[in-house]
């Protein structure tokens, strides 16, 4: 049989459940690594109304490939059938890849990658930011969670898939991608320049703060991925060592990733009194997953979430809550409820499909709703400014949103604007003037895009001060009690 058709026949038999039975986690998360022998399994026997099912499909195949009026590709149309059988399932995170596409999803979870640094999901049908990574090209360009991508390089891409999309923003260090993005709370869409380069899959960064003469070890954790739960494990047992009297866990902004990584991380934190997650099949039988952690750690923990807190950082987060009773600091989570494993169709590509919920160790499902935080802190202004597109110089007595923008940016950096409306008042145009002579710029009151650019630069250096950051500064108060 073509090895085409092959790949049609098992993705049918993985939609529609033939001969799928699903032995538990372990099993699961050797998905990756399945030899034919196990993928014959998976396709299973065909029943009789099964076999009748393929060949009406078959029969749509060959009619297609064979007598449409203009020469059909052939991998287009076995690829389109997998995708149109995929699309039914209304699930974003059920998608094929191609070989291409495989391997740059391979690449994520490596030690390093090329292109902007943000997570992407597809929401209602939108290719949204779940969250950029940390000092990345995109997070540099101000992209933010829940940024919703509309075009690429002046391209729209309406219809497109999630890793059509993800392939198009993908690209080699030094080449520049243009983001049309669209932002709650502004009227028009945003252009975001951002320049690809590698980025760098160590996931883990740790400090040592001291706040009312405590000293409080700091992990945060920028995305799951292969080297995450020993990197997590070398930089605990260092803090450790300097004698830690507490412990904050930041995954703000952390998309997720491997469900493994988050497994061995939370086996050295939480206690076997209750399964710290839950993995719900389709015939409603559940997995738990149980610690064999006798005692809890001598010193307390709080973890920082946020909306870009996703899947794997939300399993963390509420193992954290609902096991070790540790309070949560930020705002509530992304909700993702959802494991998905990338099953192999034989040539490259792949079919990455849901196949269990997850739960908390209560038994909750946080699906579309997230995780509400145990103390909600909102970050200050300074946090929330866009990005400045200054294509005409901004002067006095214009009125427009960029304006609004940039009071809003020089509100939050201490210079009082005197208002935040769009229009160009005498009173902005003299914080501006501050502000220039505050950065070394002629002080013209005026903003061409140097004092654009001066300013967005500022906003970023403000933004990574711990001073600035209410929600750790928060944190440190509540675990230094």
């Amino acid at each position: 049989m073509n090895k085409k058709w092959i790949s049609i026949l098992m993705a049918i038999s993985l939609l529609i459940g033939a001969g799928c039975s699903y032995a538990g986690m372990q099993w699961s998360m050797k998905m990756h690594s399945m030899n034919d022998e196990q993928m014959q399994e998976i396709k299973g026997d065909m029943s009789e109304l099964e076999a009748e099912e393929f060949e009406k499909i078959s029969t749509a195949f060959r009619l297609i490939y064979k007598n449409y009026v203009e020469q059909v590709d052939e991998d287009k149309l076995t690829e389109g059938a997998i995708q149109g059988m995929l699309s039914t399932l209304d699930d974003p995170y059920s998608v094929y890849m191609d070989k291409e596409t495989a391997k740059q999803f391979n690449e994520t979870l490596e030690s390093s990658f090329e292109g902007i640094g943000a997570e992407v999901s597809m929401v209602d049908g939108k290719v949204v930011i779940v969250s950029p990574f940390k000092d990345s090209p995109a997070e540099k360009a101000g992209l933010k969670p829940k940024d919703q991508i509309l075009k690429i390089d002046g391209k729209s891409i309406e219809g497109l898939d999630l890793y059509a999309a993800t392939l198009k923003i993908r690209g080699k260090k030094g080449t520049t991608v243009k983001l049309e993005i669209k932002r709650d709370g502004l009227r028009e869409p945003l252009t975001v320049e951002v320049v690809r380069d590698e980025i760098p899959h160590l996931t883990v960064n740790s400090d040592v703060m001291i706040h009312n003469d405590k000293k409080l070890g700091y992990l945060e954790i920028t995305s799951f991925s292969q080297e995450t739960a020993k990197e997590f494990k070398i930089e605990l047992k260092a803090l450790e060592e300097e004698e830690i009297e507490g412990l904050i866990i930041d995954v703000r902004n952390n998309p997720g990733g491997l469900l493994t990584a988050v497994d061995e991380i939370l086996e050295e934190l939480v206690t076997k009194e209750k399964p710290y997650v839950q993995i719900e099949q389709r015939n409603g039988e559940k997995m738990m997953n149980f610690s064999n952690l006798e005692e809890a750690k001598e010193y307390p923990i709080g973890v920082l979430i946020d909306d870009g807190s996703a899947s794997a950082s939300e399993i963390l987060a509420g193992a954290l809550k609902e096991v070790g009773n540790y309070p949560l600091i930020g705002i509530n989570t992304f909700g993702k409820g959802t494991v998905q494993q990338p099953v192999p169709m034989g040539d490259g590509s792949n079919i990455k499909l849901t196949l269990y919920k997850w739960l908390t160790p209560d038994g909750n499902w946080i699906h579309k709703k997230g995780i509400a935080p145990t103390f909600e802190v909102k970050q200050p202004k300074l946090f929330h400014t866009h990005p400045l597109q200054v294509e005409d110089v901004l002067q006095t007595d214009m009125n427009n949103e960029q304006i609004k923008n940039a009071q809003d940016m020089l509100e939050a950096l201490g210079y009082g604007p005197g208002r935040n409306d769009g229009y160009y008042s005498a009173s902005t145009a003299t914080a501006v003037k501050a502000f220039q002579k505050q950065a070394d710029l002629p002080a013209t009151g005026q903003i061409d895009s140097k004092t654009a650019s001066a300013m967005e630069q500022e906003v970023l250096t403000q933004i990574k001060n711990p001073k600035n950051d209410l929600q750790l500064q928060t944190a440190l108060r509540i675990i230094a009690k």
